[in-house]
């Protein structure tokens, strides 16, 4: 006897399998499947990037859920696994996604960081409610630079503390930073564990007020290597400089912090206007 053949209405077994195999998905696969749909003409790795950034838009990727891996991607999608990888670099520049080493990638959230408030890193984080972390790049007791003499009222003899380090917030590299601090202060680099607000004010030596310039830059290979972001990405460069309360300087810090995870925010107040004539 032959086979009956399939109703009106039903799908091949091919096609329903295939369907059936969706619907077994998980909803944010589904999702990211469905914004791919259709026929487009744009490069492959645009496609993707524009698919996700819409799944963040609409809330299907929220603020701190990991996206799929590259493999997983370009097993779900067909598509090669540079093609995703440039996908996901695309959005980690425009500051959607950020990586974590060792953990995967991540939608991103960005902080906000009034600039009324003259804290340390660590304290910022920790308020937060993140663990702040460092990677030491180096800590030495040396001579100022010119620049450090002049931020710090310093002659070419005097010496200083340099601290350069990745500062991280539970895991993730977010910035990276330069501090300079007179030896007359702070004698040794072995003083600072995490914070170094902390180990000045154990020396009596707490910033009472500072000043910052911000300029927008790009990051370079060296840079990006230690933030974890695509040479070229977005930073926010900011030098600092902070006294204590009798004026003397303290702090000559230079950062570079990651454009894509930052927002510097400045209160302003209206000029007081008097009667109009």
């Amino acid at each position: 006897m032959s086979e009956a053949s399939p109703g009106r209405g039903s799908r091949p077994p091919r096609e329903a399998a295939a369907g059936a195999a969706t619907e077994a998905m998980p909803a944010k696969q589904q999702a990211i499947l469905q914004a791919l749909a259709g026929d487009d003409p744009t490069p492959r790795y645009l496609r993707l990037a524009g698919a996700l950034a819409r799944l963040i838009e609409s809330d299907v990727f929220q603020p701190g859920d990991a996206v799929p891996s590259e493999r997983d991607l370009a097993q779900l999608t067909g598509y090669a696994r540079v093609t995703v990888r440039n996908a996901i670099d695309e959005l980690i520049r425009s500051g959607a996604l950020s990586r974590r080493h060792g953990s995967g990638t991540f939608v991103a959230s960005r902080i906000e960081q009034p600039l009324s408030v003259l804290a340390s890193f660590s304290t910022d984080i920790e308020n937060r409610g993140g663990r702040p972390g460092s990677i030491w790049l180096s800590r030495e007791l040396t001579r100022p630079k010119p620049q450090e003499s002049m931020a710090l009222g310093l002659g070419p003899g005097d010496g200083v503390v340099r601290l350069s380090r990745v500062r991280t917030a539970d895991g993730e590299p977010l910035a990276i930073e330069c501090a300079v601090v007179p030896a007359s202060i702070l004698p040794s680099p072995d003083l600072v564990e995490m914070s170094l607000y902390a180990a000045l004010a154990q020396r009596g030596a707490v910033p009472a007020h500072g000043v910052q310039r911000i300029h927008a830059g790009l990051a370079t290979v060296e840079e990006a290597r230690h933030l974890g972001v695509p040479a070229g990405s977005a930073l926010l460069r900011i030098e600092r400089r902070a006294f204590l309360a009798n004026g003397k300087p303290v702090e000559f810090t230079v950062s570079a912090y990651r454009g894509d995870r930052y927002d510097f925010v400045a209160t302003l107040k209206g000029e007081a206007m008097g009667p109009q004539s």
